[in-house]
Protein backbone atom coordinates (compact mmCIF):
# COMPACT_ATOMS: atom_id res chain seq x y z
CA UNK A 1 0.00 0.00 0.00
CA UNK A 2 1.47 3.43 -1.09
CA UNK A 3 1.52 6.06 1.91
CA UNK A 4 -0.70 8.77 1.57
CA UNK A 5 -0.81 12.15 3.68
CA UNK A 6 -2.73 12.97 6.82
CA UNK A 7 -5.56 15.35 6.48
CA UNK A 8 -4.04 18.36 7.61
CA UNK A 9 -4.88 22.34 6.84
CA UNK A 10 -2.83 23.74 4.36
CA UNK A 11 0.18 25.11 5.58
CA UNK A 12 2.14 27.97 4.59
CA UNK A 13 4.36 27.64 2.01
CA UNK A 14 7.78 28.34 2.54
CA UNK A 15 8.22 29.47 -1.22
CA UNK A 16 6.02 32.87 -0.95
CA UNK A 17 8.28 35.20 1.29
CA UNK A 18 9.55 38.22 -0.33
CA UNK A 19 13.36 38.73 0.40
CA UNK A 20 15.74 41.43 -0.68
CA UNK A 21 17.71 40.07 -3.73
CA UNK A 22 13.92 39.94 -5.69
CA UNK A 23 13.16 43.19 -4.86
CA UNK A 24 16.80 44.08 -5.91
CA UNK A 25 16.23 42.90 -9.20
CA UNK A 26 14.63 45.85 -10.51
CA UNK A 27 15.84 49.27 -8.98
CA UNK A 28 13.64 52.72 -9.96
CA UNK A 29 14.78 54.41 -13.21
CA UNK A 30 15.61 58.16 -12.25
CA UNK A 31 17.00 59.29 -16.25
CA UNK A 32 15.72 58.51 -18.90
CA UNK A 33 18.60 56.48 -19.83
CA UNK A 34 18.10 54.22 -17.16
CA UNK A 35 14.96 53.12 -18.38
CA UNK A 36 16.68 52.15 -21.36
CA UNK A 37 13.59 53.65 -23.15
CA UNK A 38 14.12 56.41 -26.00
CA UNK A 39 13.49 59.72 -24.88
CA UNK A 40 11.26 60.90 -28.05
CA UNK A 41 9.40 57.30 -27.27
CA UNK A 42 8.94 58.59 -23.51
CA UNK A 43 8.06 62.10 -24.62
CA UNK A 44 5.57 60.51 -27.02
CA UNK A 45 3.77 58.18 -24.26
CA UNK A 46 2.95 61.35 -21.65
CA UNK A 47 1.34 63.70 -25.23
CA UNK A 48 -0.59 60.70 -25.69
CA UNK A 49 -1.71 60.54 -21.61
CA UNK A 50 -2.36 63.44 -21.73
CA UNK A 51 -4.78 63.34 -24.90
CA UNK A 52 -6.50 60.31 -22.97
CA UNK A 53 -6.85 62.29 -19.69
CA UNK A 54 -6.55 66.11 -19.97
CA UNK A 55 -5.06 68.09 -17.36
CA UNK A 56 -2.88 66.47 -15.64
CA UNK A 57 -0.54 67.61 -12.51
CA UNK A 58 3.01 66.01 -11.86
CA UNK A 59 1.79 63.29 -9.48
CA UNK A 60 -1.15 62.26 -11.36
CA UNK A 61 1.59 61.90 -14.26
CA UNK A 62 3.63 59.96 -12.24
CA UNK A 63 1.12 57.46 -11.47
CA UNK A 64 -0.09 56.88 -14.64
CA UNK A 65 2.95 56.57 -16.15
CA UNK A 66 5.18 54.80 -13.11
CA UNK A 67 8.37 57.08 -13.80
CA UNK A 68 10.34 59.19 -11.16
CA UNK A 69 9.05 62.65 -10.55
CA UNK A 70 12.36 63.76 -11.40
CA UNK A 71 12.19 61.99 -14.56
CA UNK A 72 9.18 63.30 -16.08
CA UNK A 73 9.82 66.61 -14.36
CA UNK A 74 12.93 67.44 -16.93
CA UNK A 75 11.20 65.90 -20.34
CA UNK A 76 7.95 68.04 -18.97
CA UNK A 77 10.11 70.81 -18.99
CA UNK A 78 11.28 70.38 -22.61
CA UNK A 79 7.95 69.39 -23.90
CA UNK A 80 7.34 73.10 -22.68
CA UNK A 81 10.01 74.44 -24.48
CA UNK A 82 8.80 72.52 -27.58
CA UNK A 83 5.27 74.44 -27.21
CA UNK A 84 4.03 71.39 -26.76
CA UNK A 85 2.14 71.41 -23.17
CA UNK A 86 1.47 74.07 -20.55
CA UNK A 87 0.70 75.56 -17.31
CA UNK A 88 -3.48 75.58 -16.62
CA UNK A 89 -2.52 76.80 -13.06
CA UNK A 90 -2.79 75.23 -9.37
CA UNK A 91 -4.38 72.26 -8.72
CA UNK A 92 -6.95 73.36 -5.75
CA UNK A 93 -6.42 70.30 -3.72
CA UNK A 94 -2.68 70.13 -3.93
CA UNK A 95 -1.36 73.53 -5.41
CA UNK A 96 0.84 71.41 -7.66
CA UNK A 97 0.81 72.87 -11.28
CA UNK A 98 -1.25 71.51 -13.65
CA UNK A 99 -0.69 70.71 -17.22
CA UNK A 100 -2.23 70.14 -20.90
CA UNK A 101 -1.93 69.83 -24.44
CA UNK A 102 -1.28 72.76 -26.60
CA UNK A 103 -2.73 72.49 -29.94
CA UNK A 104 0.57 71.14 -31.48
CA UNK A 105 0.93 69.24 -29.04
CA UNK A 106 -2.57 67.69 -29.71
CA UNK A 107 -1.64 67.17 -33.04
CA UNK A 108 1.42 65.34 -32.12
CA UNK A 109 -0.32 62.57 -29.64
CA UNK A 110 -2.96 62.41 -32.51
CA UNK A 111 0.16 61.80 -34.66
CA UNK A 112 1.82 59.12 -31.88
CA UNK A 113 -1.49 57.38 -30.81
CA UNK A 114 -2.24 56.25 -34.69
CA UNK A 115 1.21 54.70 -34.92
CA UNK A 116 0.86 52.83 -31.51
CA UNK A 117 -2.36 53.29 -29.33
CA UNK A 118 -1.00 51.88 -26.05
CA UNK A 119 -1.16 54.63 -22.65
CA UNK A 120 -0.22 54.07 -19.55
CA UNK A 121 2.28 52.70 -17.53
CA UNK A 122 6.01 53.29 -18.84
CA UNK A 123 6.90 49.64 -20.65
CA UNK A 124 10.50 48.23 -19.65
CA UNK A 125 12.72 46.88 -22.86
CA UNK A 126 12.24 43.41 -24.23
CA UNK A 127 16.27 43.25 -23.22
CA UNK A 128 15.20 44.64 -19.79
CA UNK A 129 12.20 41.90 -19.41
CA UNK A 130 14.87 39.21 -20.52
CA UNK A 131 17.36 39.73 -18.02
CA UNK A 132 14.49 39.88 -15.34
CA UNK A 133 12.71 36.29 -16.36
CA UNK A 134 16.31 34.82 -16.72
CA UNK A 135 16.84 36.49 -13.31
CA UNK A 136 13.61 35.05 -12.07
CA UNK A 137 13.79 31.35 -13.63
CA UNK A 138 11.79 28.97 -11.82
CA UNK A 139 15.28 26.48 -12.31
CA UNK A 140 16.84 29.05 -9.87
CA UNK A 141 14.68 27.50 -7.13
CA UNK A 142 16.18 24.89 -5.41
CA UNK A 143 13.00 22.28 -4.43
CA UNK A 144 13.47 19.71 -2.31
CA UNK A 145 11.18 16.76 -1.11
CA UNK A 146 10.41 17.96 2.05
CA UNK A 147 9.10 20.99 0.88
CA UNK A 148 6.98 19.27 -1.69
CA UNK A 149 5.34 16.89 0.97
CA UNK A 150 4.77 19.61 2.94
CA UNK A 151 2.83 21.44 0.20
CA UNK A 152 1.00 18.27 -0.11
CA UNK A 153 -0.24 17.31 3.89
CA UNK A 154 -3.73 18.41 3.00
CA UNK A 155 -4.11 16.81 -0.05
CA UNK A 156 -4.53 12.98 -0.21
CA UNK A 157 -1.97 11.68 -3.12
CA UNK A 158 0.50 8.63 -2.41
CA UNK A 159 3.96 9.23 -1.65
CA UNK A 160 5.31 7.74 -5.10
CA UNK A 161 3.63 10.59 -7.35
CA UNK A 162 4.51 13.42 -5.66
CA UNK A 163 8.27 11.68 -5.69
CA UNK A 164 7.55 11.54 -9.62
CA UNK A 165 6.21 14.91 -9.41
CA UNK A 166 8.50 16.78 -7.61
CA UNK A 167 11.81 15.85 -9.43
CA UNK A 168 10.05 16.94 -12.78
CA UNK A 169 8.89 20.69 -10.91
CA UNK A 170 12.57 20.61 -9.63
CA UNK A 171 14.00 20.40 -13.36
CA UNK A 172 11.82 22.94 -15.30
CA UNK A 173 11.37 20.15 -17.98
CA UNK A 174 7.68 19.67 -19.94
CA UNK A 175 5.92 16.98 -18.18
CA UNK A 176 3.54 14.62 -19.68
CA UNK A 177 0.30 13.57 -16.63
CA UNK A 178 -2.05 10.87 -18.06
CA UNK A 179 -4.46 8.93 -16.57
CA UNK A 180 -8.39 8.43 -16.63
CA UNK A 181 -11.07 11.28 -16.48
CA UNK A 182 -11.24 12.25 -12.69
CA UNK A 183 -7.99 10.89 -11.06
CA UNK A 184 -6.95 14.43 -9.72
CA UNK A 185 -4.22 15.28 -12.91
CA UNK A 186 -5.34 18.97 -13.40
CA UNK A 187 -6.30 19.32 -9.90
CA UNK A 188 -2.64 17.89 -8.87
CA UNK A 189 -1.28 20.21 -11.56
CA UNK A 190 -2.97 23.37 -10.49
CA UNK A 191 -1.47 23.07 -6.73
CA UNK A 192 2.45 22.50 -7.43
CA UNK A 193 2.22 26.54 -8.52
CA UNK A 194 2.47 26.75 -5.03
CA UNK A 195 6.13 25.33 -5.62
CA UNK A 196 7.36 27.31 -7.78
CA UNK A 197 9.30 29.53 -5.85
CA UNK A 198 9.04 33.40 -4.29
CA UNK A 199 7.21 36.52 -6.06
CA UNK A 200 8.43 37.76 -9.19
CA UNK A 201 8.55 41.08 -11.11
CA UNK A 202 5.51 40.88 -14.17
CA UNK A 203 5.98 44.47 -16.37
CA UNK A 204 3.10 46.40 -17.50
CA UNK A 205 4.34 46.66 -20.73
CA UNK A 206 7.39 45.69 -22.84
CA UNK A 207 8.84 47.93 -25.51
CA UNK A 208 10.12 46.39 -28.84
CA UNK A 209 11.35 49.43 -30.68
CA UNK A 210 8.59 51.65 -31.33
CA UNK A 211 5.59 48.84 -30.59
CA UNK A 212 4.53 48.10 -27.10
CA UNK A 213 3.15 44.65 -26.49
CA UNK A 214 0.81 45.47 -23.17
CA UNK A 215 1.68 42.55 -20.64
CA UNK A 216 0.15 42.49 -17.17
CA UNK A 217 -2.89 40.42 -17.20
CA UNK A 218 -4.62 40.41 -14.05
CA UNK A 219 -6.40 37.53 -14.98
CA UNK A 220 -2.84 35.26 -14.49
CA UNK A 221 -0.66 37.78 -12.52
CA UNK A 222 -1.91 38.63 -8.78
CA UNK A 223 -0.54 41.46 -7.28
CA UNK A 224 0.77 40.66 -3.79
CA UNK A 225 1.67 43.55 -1.55
CA UNK A 226 4.16 46.00 -3.04
CA UNK A 227 7.15 45.79 -0.66
CA UNK A 228 10.04 48.18 -0.66
CA UNK A 229 8.32 50.54 -2.65
CA UNK A 230 8.22 53.88 -1.44
CA UNK A 231 4.98 55.44 -0.51
CA UNK A 232 5.44 58.87 -2.04
CA UNK A 233 5.71 57.90 -5.92
CA UNK A 234 7.40 61.25 -7.25
CA UNK A 235 9.95 60.04 -4.50
CA UNK A 236 12.94 58.38 -6.40
CA UNK A 237 13.41 55.18 -4.09
CA UNK A 238 11.96 51.90 -4.20
CA UNK A 239 11.81 48.95 -6.84
CA UNK A 240 10.78 50.15 -10.62
CA UNK A 241 6.65 50.73 -10.12
CA UNK A 242 6.74 49.94 -13.91
CA UNK A 243 6.64 46.31 -12.44
CA UNK A 244 3.83 44.63 -10.48
CA UNK A 245 5.17 42.28 -7.56
CA UNK A 246 3.11 39.21 -8.14
CA UNK A 247 2.40 35.53 -7.45
CA UNK A 248 4.19 33.37 -9.82
CA UNK A 249 1.43 32.68 -12.81
CA UNK A 250 -0.28 29.65 -13.45
CA UNK A 251 -1.90 30.07 -17.16
CA UNK A 252 -4.06 27.03 -18.27
CA UNK A 253 -6.02 26.57 -21.24
CA UNK A 254 -8.01 23.44 -22.41
CA UNK A 255 -10.07 22.55 -25.39
CA UNK A 256 -10.79 26.42 -26.44
CA UNK A 257 -7.07 26.50 -27.33
CA UNK A 258 -6.26 27.21 -30.74
CA UNK A 259 -2.53 28.47 -32.17
CA UNK A 260 -3.68 31.81 -32.70
CA UNK A 261 -3.60 32.50 -29.31
CA UNK A 262 0.38 31.54 -29.07
CA UNK A 263 0.98 34.35 -31.44
CA UNK A 264 1.00 37.88 -30.50
CA UNK A 265 -2.72 39.42 -30.80
CA UNK A 266 -2.66 42.52 -32.41
CA UNK A 267 -6.21 44.62 -32.14
CA UNK A 268 -6.26 47.31 -35.29
CA UNK A 269 -9.21 49.50 -33.28
CA UNK A 270 -6.84 50.51 -29.93
CA UNK A 271 -3.57 49.44 -32.05
CA UNK A 272 -2.10 47.99 -29.30
CA UNK A 273 -0.34 44.30 -29.11
CA UNK A 274 -1.75 41.61 -26.18
CA UNK A 275 1.17 39.01 -25.13
CA UNK A 276 0.56 35.26 -26.01
CA UNK A 277 -0.11 32.71 -23.33
CA UNK A 278 3.02 31.71 -23.27
CA UNK A 279 4.22 34.62 -23.02
CA UNK A 280 2.25 35.41 -19.72
CA UNK A 281 3.16 32.46 -18.41
CA UNK A 282 6.93 33.29 -17.95
CA UNK A 283 8.97 32.64 -14.90
CA UNK A 284 5.37 30.45 -13.38
CA UNK A 285 3.73 27.54 -15.09
CA UNK A 286 1.54 26.85 -18.39
CA UNK A 287 -0.75 23.82 -18.06
CA UNK A 288 -2.36 22.72 -21.66
CA UNK A 289 -5.33 20.46 -20.39
CA UNK A 290 -7.83 18.01 -21.90
CA UNK A 291 -5.04 17.25 -24.77
CA UNK A 292 -6.33 16.12 -27.49
CA UNK A 293 -9.56 17.90 -26.91
CA UNK A 294 -8.16 21.23 -29.18
CA UNK A 295 -9.40 22.02 -32.40
CA UNK A 296 -6.12 22.20 -33.21
CA UNK A 297 -4.56 18.64 -33.96
CA UNK A 298 -2.07 17.81 -31.17
CA UNK A 299 0.38 17.03 -33.85
CA UNK A 300 0.43 20.81 -35.30
CA UNK A 301 0.27 21.87 -31.10
CA UNK A 302 3.47 19.45 -30.16
CA UNK A 303 5.37 21.07 -33.49
CA UNK A 304 4.57 25.03 -32.11
CA UNK A 305 6.70 23.97 -28.84
CA UNK A 306 9.59 22.44 -29.99
CA UNK A 307 11.87 25.30 -30.41
CA UNK A 308 10.47 26.53 -26.94
CA UNK A 309 11.18 23.55 -25.26
CA UNK A 310 14.40 23.01 -26.76
CA UNK A 311 16.23 26.58 -27.19
CA UNK A 312 14.20 28.17 -23.93
CA UNK A 313 13.05 30.93 -26.11
CA UNK A 314 10.60 31.54 -28.28
CA UNK A 315 10.05 33.68 -31.68
CA UNK A 316 6.77 36.00 -32.39
CA UNK A 317 5.84 37.92 -35.24
CA UNK A 318 4.86 42.01 -35.22
CA UNK A 319 2.40 42.61 -37.72
CA UNK A 320 5.13 43.72 -39.69
CA UNK A 321 6.26 40.46 -39.94
CA UNK A 322 8.87 41.22 -38.24
CA UNK A 323 9.83 38.09 -35.80
CA UNK A 324 11.50 38.70 -31.93
CA UNK A 325 12.83 36.66 -29.72
CA UNK A 326 11.55 36.10 -26.43
CA UNK A 327 12.40 33.90 -23.66
CA UNK A 328 10.10 30.89 -22.91
CA UNK A 329 10.86 30.08 -19.10
CA UNK A 330 7.60 28.30 -17.46
CA UNK A 331 6.91 25.14 -16.28
CA UNK A 332 4.97 23.28 -19.32
CA UNK A 333 2.74 20.21 -18.23
CA UNK A 334 0.05 18.37 -20.72
CA UNK A 335 -2.27 16.96 -18.80
CA UNK A 336 -4.74 14.25 -21.12
CA UNK A 337 -6.88 11.39 -20.79
CA UNK A 338 -5.94 9.70 -23.82
CA UNK A 339 -2.92 8.01 -24.40
CA UNK A 340 0.08 9.67 -24.95
CA UNK A 341 1.21 7.26 -27.80
CA UNK A 342 -1.98 8.43 -29.79
CA UNK A 343 -1.38 12.09 -29.08
CA UNK A 344 2.53 11.98 -30.25
CA UNK A 345 5.11 10.28 -31.91
CA UNK A 346 8.33 9.16 -29.75
CA UNK A 347 10.45 11.32 -30.88
CA UNK A 348 8.76 14.47 -29.63
CA UNK A 349 7.83 12.20 -26.36
CA UNK A 350 11.30 12.42 -26.13
CA UNK A 351 11.58 15.88 -25.94
CA UNK A 352 9.12 15.89 -22.61
CA UNK A 353 11.40 15.13 -19.63
CA UNK A 354 8.53 13.74 -17.76
CA UNK A 355 5.68 11.29 -18.41
CA UNK A 356 3.36 10.87 -14.94
CA UNK A 357 1.05 8.42 -14.60
CA UNK A 358 -1.98 9.11 -12.36
CA UNK A 359 -3.92 6.20 -11.32
CA UNK A 360 -7.48 5.58 -9.48
CA UNK A 361 -7.19 5.38 -5.76
CA UNK A 362 -7.75 2.50 -3.74
CA UNK A 363 -10.49 2.20 -1.02
CA UNK A 364 -8.66 3.43 1.53
CA UNK A 365 -7.68 6.47 -0.17
CA UNK A 366 -10.85 6.90 -1.64
CA UNK A 367 -12.23 6.37 2.31
CA UNK A 368 -9.42 9.08 3.51
CA UNK A 369 -10.68 11.86 0.72
CA UNK A 370 -13.89 11.08 1.53
CA UNK A 371 -13.02 12.19 5.11
CA UNK A 372 -11.41 15.11 3.89
CA UNK A 373 -14.50 16.37 2.03
CA UNK A 374 -16.75 16.03 5.10
CA UNK A 375 -14.33 17.68 6.90
CA UNK A 376 -14.01 20.51 4.78
CA UNK A 377 -17.59 21.21 4.33
CA UNK A 378 -18.64 20.73 8.16
CA UNK A 379 -20.24 17.65 7.57
CA UNK A 380 -19.62 14.67 10.25
CA UNK A 381 -18.28 11.68 9.11
CA UNK A 382 -20.17 8.60 9.40
CA UNK A 383 -18.80 5.60 7.94
CA UNK A 384 -21.95 3.55 7.21
CA UNK A 385 -22.55 6.16 4.74
CA UNK A 386 -19.09 4.93 3.26
CA UNK A 387 -20.00 1.59 3.41
CA UNK A 388 -23.62 2.41 1.98
CA UNK A 389 -21.52 3.88 -0.82
CA UNK A 390 -18.78 1.00 -1.07
CA UNK A 391 -20.55 -2.16 -0.85
CA UNK A 392 -24.03 -1.32 -1.87
CA UNK A 393 -23.34 1.35 -4.65
CA UNK A 394 -19.83 0.95 -6.41
CA UNK A 395 -19.75 -3.04 -6.09
CA UNK A 396 -23.04 -3.79 -7.34
CA UNK A 397 -22.44 -1.19 -10.90
CA UNK A 398 -19.04 -2.23 -10.78
CA UNK A 399 -17.66 1.42 -10.84
CA UNK A 400 -14.07 2.71 -11.02
CA UNK A 401 -13.44 4.63 -7.74
CA UNK A 402 -12.01 7.98 -8.80
CA UNK A 403 -10.95 11.08 -6.52
CA UNK A 404 -13.27 13.67 -8.16
CA UNK A 405 -16.48 11.72 -6.46
CA UNK A 406 -16.57 12.20 -2.91
CA UNK A 407 -16.85 15.81 -3.76
CA UNK A 408 -19.86 15.59 -6.29
CA UNK A 409 -21.51 12.95 -4.70
CA UNK A 410 -21.03 15.05 -1.43
CA UNK A 411 -22.52 18.05 -3.32
CA UNK A 412 -25.29 17.19 -4.92
CA UNK A 413 -26.69 14.88 -1.64
CA UNK A 414 -26.34 18.73 -0.04
CA UNK A 415 -28.34 20.11 -3.19
CA UNK A 416 -31.09 17.50 -2.19
CA UNK A 417 -30.98 17.87 1.41
CA UNK A 418 -31.52 21.99 1.23
CA UNK A 419 -34.56 21.36 -1.35
CA UNK A 420 -35.66 18.58 1.50
CA UNK A 421 -34.77 21.28 3.87
CA UNK A 422 -32.94 18.78 5.59
CA UNK A 423 -29.57 19.06 7.63
CA UNK A 424 -26.15 16.76 7.13
CA UNK A 425 -26.27 13.58 4.47
CA UNK A 426 -28.65 10.31 4.48
CA UNK A 427 -28.50 7.11 2.09
CA UNK A 428 -31.36 8.38 1.13
CA UNK A 429 -29.00 12.09 -0.36
CA UNK A 430 -26.47 9.75 -1.33
CA UNK A 431 -28.89 6.97 -3.49
CA UNK A 432 -30.36 10.60 -5.13
CA UNK A 433 -26.56 11.83 -5.71
CA UNK A 434 -25.66 8.57 -7.40
CA UNK A 435 -29.17 8.13 -9.46
CA UNK A 436 -28.16 12.15 -10.69
CA UNK A 437 -24.34 11.80 -11.08
CA UNK A 438 -23.88 8.45 -13.04
CA UNK A 439 -25.84 7.87 -16.57
CA UNK A 440 -28.16 4.66 -15.42
CA UNK A 441 -28.30 2.41 -18.10
CA UNK A 442 -31.84 -0.07 -18.65
CA UNK A 443 -30.83 -3.68 -18.64
CA UNK A 444 -30.86 -4.33 -22.08
CA UNK A 445 -28.80 -1.55 -22.56
CA UNK A 446 -26.49 -3.05 -20.23
CA UNK A 447 -26.45 -6.24 -22.38
CA UNK A 448 -25.84 -4.04 -25.87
Amino acid sequence: MNDMSTVKAAPASPQQAVDSSVLGLAPRPVTVEETGLDALFIQELILKQFLESGVLDLLQLVTSMALAGSLLESVLAHIKEEGLVEVKGQSDTSGALRYALTDRGRAGAVEAMSRDGYVGPAPVTLQEYTRIVEAQSTRNHDLTRAQVHAAFSDTVIRSTLLDQLGPAMHSGKAMFVYGDAGTGKSFISRRFARLLGQHIFVPHAIAVQSNVIQFFDPSYHHPTQKLGQSPGLCLNSGHDPRYVLCERPLVITGGELQLGMLELQYDGVTRCYRAPLQLLANNGMMLIDDLGRQHVAPVELFNRWIVPLEERHDYLALKNGQHIQVPFDSQLAFSTNLNPLDLADEAFLRRIGYKIHFDTPTEEEFSAIWQQECAGRGLDYDIRHLRFLLQDLYAKEQRTLLPCHPRDLIGLAQDYNRYQAKTGISEEALQWAWDNYFVQLSEQEKRQ
